[in-house]
């Protein structure tokens, strides 16, 4: 770890809930190690910090910062982090819940579980076992944090008219959407500026952190409790799982963050939800390993879910849309070891305009691995497809909300 002491000279923006909120601040950094090579005393800087960790500082304010993701340049981790605010002590948190996340840290956090023993809805997530169901429930997978958006931009889209001609405009009911954000990038949810945006416009029902991950509307245990609350407690139609900001990736077959999703396609088919694969793909991408189907796609969901998944391929056009035709149709041939996926083609048609909606109306930015939607259009478009898969699987379902909670958190109070 590296540390610095800054003075805050302002603040550049607040998002997010009160409470949960996080701040970005201009500072300059008045103290360094002897030695400092970078970073070194006078230097401006950003930085960011958590309400729920340390309060939000104001200007003028002396803080504490950790700066090693900032002094190596990283992408989304090159902030620098607010650990403390020596002259401000924040309030103590509710007593109440025994979660620790980001555990034995010395900025762990203590949050309440909606899974914990003292809370309303644990008794409906102790039910025996095989009652515990997602019942159907078409959950989203994804790789990467930047398809949520996409993925949610889909579910809004217009059906496909050649296989929803029953789902008219006035008989399609309005969809309830959770985010269970898994452990395998950022760990607070705050950070998350879109999932800030998403709430604020409505678009997203309600949050669910897992793992080791905090900050949601909701805290769990684990993916499977995380997976169940969206449903039975949040009242989801359709849940979506991603990692928060941040994959991680170091050129190695098995070593990527991404390689979770295999495994949530295994929790959700043991819930009897309906699993739907949402493929990492990019047209743009410098890396070979990543250019059509990403290998991260091909790993987690080819070799590490071995339960079956409707893996959505998008109807792209010329030569590069029969490579990922090709690649999804081989992901989808029988394997040695787990159930054949099945192969969901969805047309494009209207995806586009779908997703340059969610820019213009939610106030989001499209963007993964420093590309927008119009230097790799096949990215999101791939994503939307699978919201939209989602959506028509929804449709098909009772809404899941009778009886939840319609308010993220109401059942907990």
């Amino acid at each position: 770890m590296m540390w610095r002491d800054a003075n805050v000279l302002g603040v550049r923006r607040i998002w997010g809930r009160p409470g949960r909120r996080c701040a970005e601040v201009e500072a300059r950094i008045v103290s360094a190690p002897p030695g400092a090579v970078v970073l070194g005393d006078g230097e401006p800087c950003r930085a960011v910090a958590y309400e729920s960790v340390t309060g939000l500082p104001e200007p003028g304010e002396w803080v504490r910062l950790e700066v090693s993701a900032l002094a190596r340049g990283l992408g989304t981790g090159g902030h620098a982090m607010v650990t403390a605010r020596p002259s401000v002590l924040p309030a103590d948190p509710a007593p109440d819940g025994h979660l620790v996340k980001a555990r034995y840290m010395p900025d762990q956090v203590m949050v309440t579980g909606v899974d914990e023993q003292d809370t309303p809805a644990h008794a409906l997530l102790s039910a025996p076992i095989e009652d515990l169901t997602l019942a159907g429930t078409p959950v989203v997978i994804a790789d990467l944090h930047s398809a949520l958006p996409a993925v949610l931009a889909g579910l809004r889209a217009p059906l496909e008219p050649d296989r929803d001609a029953a789902a008219t405009p006035s008989r399609r009911r309005e969809l309830r959407v959770v985010y269970v954000m898994t452990d395998g990038g950022a760990l607070p949810l705050p950070y998350s500026r879109t999932v800030a945006a998403l709430q604020e416009a409505g678009l997203l029902a309600g949050t669910v952190s897992v793992g080791q991950a905090w900050g949601g509307d909701l805290e769990a245990v684990s993916i499977h409790n995380g997976l169940l609350a969206a449903r039975l407690v949040l009242g989801a139609d359709v849940i979506v799982v991603a990692q928060g900001p941040g994959n991680l990736g170091t050129d190695t077959p098995w070593g990527f963050s991404g390689v979770a999703c295999g495994d949530a396609v295994n929790a959700v088919a043991a819930l009897d939800g309906h699993p739907v694969a949402c493929l990492r793909v990019s047209e743009a991408d410098g890396r070979a390993r990543h250019r059509g189907i990403s290998h991260h796609s091909l790993t987690a969901y080819g070799r590490v879910a071995l339960a079956a998944a409707d893996v959505v391929v998008p109807r792209l056009e010329g030569a590069f849309g029969r490579q990922v035709a090709e690649q999804a149709a081989a992901l989808c041939a029988p394997r040695r070891q787990g159930a054949t996926h099945r192969l969901v083609e969805v047309p494009v048609t209207g995806l586009f305009g779908a997703l340059a909606a969610m820019e213009r109306e939610a106030g989001v930015r499209l963007n993964t691995m420093g590309r927008g939607l119009s230097e790799d259009a096949a990215g999101f478009l791939t994503a939307a497809a699978a919201g939209r898969h989602a959506a028509r699987l929804a449709q098909a379902l009772p809404a899941a909300r009778a009886g939840a909670a319609t308010t993220p958190g109401a059942a907990l109070r």
